[in-house]
């Protein structure tokens, strides 16, 4: 099986997000920006200083374009950040990223549902092989261990996901590998969610970061009692926006969780 080609990292836009995960993978506060960026992407794994972010998120971050699911999406796939088995052929391949809402912000507790066929194109209908889900991490991070797809009879290369914000809605789509023959051919192909691919010794690291169409700000009104980081138990009650609300299963209230936007968490009084 060919490999994907590594592409120029040079070839890239630069893009806000990109500078803000350069960021927060050294450890530095996103808070709003000042300066102007370089003409030479800012890659999370090789960066070494504080980059400089742009004044405004209006460079080219709008939301990652959806796409069909296709026949095979399984739900309930297991919870994991490798899809590697024991035995399992292919050329291994890492895809990492973060998740960020519409103001360039990165988003935690986003749920990442990806899929994908074998090294020889098939795809596990029975079973839960080449699946599974995770959430991003407090900074917004996703890190999936994966192989490298065979090629699915008619479609170029490339791995399914479904991306979720908490209580917003979902986005299905796809991800490609620059260099790839079929790019040309496939009417389902989409430049604008290829992946920078490099090699790695033996194996292939990805990186792609998703833009959700997520508001700015999930604060809630100031005359509420719910509070992001607090601990509920089933009976709780709460306001939020004038109304009361009841906790139905015990969670730590998280962006997005709020009443109105969790009806599996809340019911209004």
């Amino acid at each position: 099986m060919e490999a994907p080609n590594t592409p120029d990292p040079t070839d890239r836009q630069v893009s806000r997000q990109t500078v803000l995960r350069a960021a927060l993978a050294v450890g530095v506060g996103v808070a709003l920006p000042v300066g102007l960026v370089s003409a030479t992407p800012a890659l999370a794994r090789t960066a070494s200083a504080t980059p400089p972010l742009t004044p405004m998120c209006d460079d080219g971050d709008d939301p990652t374009p959806p796409q069909m699911e296709g026949p095979y999406f399984t739900p309930n796939s297991p919870q994991r950040t490798s899809l590697v088995e024991p035995g399992m052929p292919g050329t291994r391949l890492t895809i990492t990223g973060f998740v960020f809402g519409l103001s360039c912000q990165p988003l935690a507790n986003v749920l990442l549902d990806f899929w994908q066929c074998d090294a020889g194109g098939i795809y596990d209908n029975t079973g839960y092989r080449l699946r599974g889900h995770q959430f991003t991490n407090a900074q917004g991070a996703y890190s999936l261990s994966t192989i490298v797809p065979g090629l699915y009879p008619g479609r170029t290369r490339h791995v399914h996901v479904k991306v979720q914000a908490p209580g917003r809605p979902i986005l299905t789509t796809q991800l490609y590998f620059p260099g790839e023959p079929g790019n040309g051919s496939d009417p389902i192909y989409d430049p604008r969610l290829l992946m920078t691919v490099r090699t790695v010794g033996d194996a292939r690291a990805a990186e792609f970061d998703y833009v959700l169409n997520v508001p700015g700000s999930t604060d809630p009104p100031g005359d509420g009692t719910w509070a992001e980081g607090t601990s509920y138990a089933a009976g709780d009650r709460v306001t939020y926006a004038g109304r009361d609300y009841v906790c139905l299963q015990a969670h730590t209230a998280l962006p997005g969780w709020e009443p109105p936007s969790a009806p599996a968490l809340w019911r209004a009084a």
